[in-house]
């Protein structure tokens, strides 16, 4: 996760304290809500309330580095897994893994990012990575042959946000659903 911008790099500890106030305000906004006191926070995350504020002087500030870091997960997922596999296990393992983060954190992922301005620095910046991140992936499967070339990078995260929010309360029809979106993707042979 990036440290927000500075006038001078953060400390280490700093660094260290900043990345467990945002994990553990994931933890705490998916268990009580995005309206969870930030004392309870700074209290999981084994820092003094001041620390918090230092880092995010409102809850919307931290909010949005919470949404951030997911964002910016699922997105460098798509990354290695371009190095590790071929384009077309690359681009059906990260649409299963977009279609389980939309299923595990739908609630709090929609939560934020309906509280977050949707005009502000870090919404577009979220949008443009994971739009990079499926570009890149798409881009390679296409490349290779092997997903339709009429298909955009938007389109795959359509359909792998309503894949996992029509499956929220029915997640075992996820993996047939991403199968036959699978196969409507492919070329044909």
């Amino acid at each position: 996760m990036d440290e927000p911008s500075t006038a001078r790099p953060m400390r280490a500890d700093a660094r260290r304290n900043y990345a467990r106030i945002v994990e553990c305000a994931r933890e705490v906004f998916a268990e009580d809500g995005p309206e969870a006191p930030l004392d309870d926070i700074a209290r999981r995350a084994a820092v003094g309330p001041g620390t918090l504020y230092r880092h995010f002087p409102n809850r919307e500030a931290l909010m949005e580095a919470v949404y951030r870091d997911s964002i910016e997960r699922l997105s460098r997922r798509a990354y290695e897994l371009s190095e590790t596999h071929s384009p077309a296990d690359a681009f059906e393992q990260w649409m299963r893994e977009q279609v389980a983060f939309v299923m595990d954190k739908r609630s709090l992922a929609v939560t934020l990012k309906a509280l977050i301005d949707h005009d502000s620095e870090v919404f577009t910046l979220c949008r443009g990575m994971i739009n990079d991140a499926a570009a890149a992936l798409l881009k390679s499967a296409q490349s290779a042959g092997v997903i339709r070339s009429d298909i955009e990078a938007r389109d795959v995260l359509r359909l792998g946000h309503g894949i996992g929010a029509a499956c929220e309360k029915a997640p075992e029809a996820a993996e047939r659903l991403l199968g036959v979106t699978l196969d409507g993707l492919r070329v044909s042979r």
